[in-house]
């Protein structure tokens, strides 16, 4: 088995039958498989009927995206883990090639895709976003909507964090991945479509949800994984604090029902701390962020 493509998904049925019919367009169920996990969504259930070729996993209890990755990647059998949400495909014809290539470095743990968002009439319009310089570099992060990764370091690692339910859970993974001595690469010369409507999301204003997530997570991220964690969290929160808390009454209500939950978790959630070096966290500092 080459390829493995997992999912993970909860109540986006449309988005989900689209992403598997494109998927089982463009591969070889001789060598190639698809995992999906649906994370407690009834409605969900019932496509196993409809696409007998997927490896379906489900639970009844809700968990969220990274304990649904954690529960789902050691299951693949690919040499190739392809990372995709459901409601995004690979837009780029020769991908598999452009996958074999790059991974042939065998520093190159992760390769982190070209994420092109917005509704398209079709992949070559949306191809139409992405540069035609050709763009490899090294960097720190990766998103989850469009990433592949070798089996072996996934394996090599502690996999997805299960102490994060969302927004988290990719830099976790990066730490993991660099402290083993890999590296993860941005290309731009392969491409996911995130089908997300721009313009909606513009209109749904300020993310309180989001921003409580990413708050507690980086929490924890710091605590966890940082070998002295106290300035970069007492950073983190004074940044939060001042930037929105103190413009907005609901993020406000929203930071301090946050420091709530970071004390009742703390005593869970630190058994998990294992500080990567101090060399790795330097290397992660300097190299170039993505750009969304």
């Amino acid at each position: 088995m080459e390829f493995s493509y997992l999912i993970v998904t909860h109540d986006r049925v449309t988005d989900l039958t689209k992403t598997l019919e494109i998927i089982r367009q463009n591969i070889d169920l001789l060598n190639e498989e698809v995992l999906v996990y649906i994370d407690a969504c009834e409605a969900t259930e019932y496509l196993r009927v409809h696409y007998p070729w997927v490896r379906w996993f489900s639970g009844k209890t809700r968990i969220s995206a990274s304990p649904a990755r954690a529960f789902l990647y050691p299951k693949a059998m690919g040499t190739y883990l392809i990372g995709l949400d459901d409601d995004a495909h690979i837009i780029t014809s020769n991908y598999k090639e452009l996958l074999r290539e790059l991974f042939a470095d065998q520093k190159v743990g992760v390769l982190a895709f070209k994420e092109v968002r917005g509704l398209f009439k079709n992949d070559a319009e949306a191809l139409e976003k992405v540069s035609d310089f050709e763009k490899n570099h090294e960097t720190n992060d990766f998103i989850g909507c469009g990433f592949a990764i070798k089996k072996t370091v996934y394996d090599a690692t502690r996999g997805f964090p299960t102490w994060i339910d969302i927004y988290g859970e990719e830099p976790c993974m990066s730490f993991e991945v660099m402290e083993l001595g890999y590296e993860l690469w941005f290309t731009n010369t392969i491409a996911v479509n995130h089908r997300i409507d721009i313009e909606q999301r513009k209109l749904q204003g300020k993310n309180y949800f989001r921003f409580e997530k990413q708050l507690e997570n980086s929490f924890f991220i710091f605590l966890n994984y940082y070998p002295k964690p106290f300035w970069p969290i007492l950073k983190l929160l004074h940044h939060n604090f001042k930037k929105y808390a103190l413009h907005d009454f609901v993020y406000f209500k929203t930071y301090f029902r946050t420091l709530k939950n970071i004390i009742f978790s703390y005593s869970s959630k630190k058994k998990y701390r294992q500080p990567i070096s101090k060399a790795t966290l330097q290397k992660n500092r300097a190299l170039q962020s993505l750009v969304y």
